[in-house]
């Protein structure tokens, strides 16, 4: 029986967009807020879903979240409410990591 391994991630890669970060985006999308809505309560620790924990940042006007990867690094990824909005419909299928500063 072939064994499948997750893909190993390097600093400032790309990674498939999975499961947990599409189900995680239906529901920031199921919220029907603006930019300014979410500027409004904004908070680092929304959502929590398999490998990702985030939320809203107000500064950068984007939802972070860290990722921890199968070999247990943490990496770091963002996006806007539009890119949220293609992976909760299956228009985009990466996101871009990035190793914390």
């Amino acid at each position: 029986m072939e064994m499948h391994h997750p893909p190993k991630v390097r600093a400032n890669e790309d990674i498939r967009a999975n499961e947990d970060i599409r189900a995680i985006c239906i529901e920031i999308v199921a919220e029907s807020k603006t930019t300014a809505e979410w500027d409004k309560i904004e908070s680092n620790d929304m959502y929590q879903r398999g490998s990702y924990s985030g939320g809203y940042d107000a500064t950068e006007q984007e939802f972070t979240f860290s990722y921890h990867a199968p070999d247990g690094k943490e990496w770091w990824t963002q996006f806007s409410l539009e890119v949220a909005q293609k992976i909760a419909i299956g228009e985009k299928h990466s996101l871009d990591l990035n190793e914390p500063s």
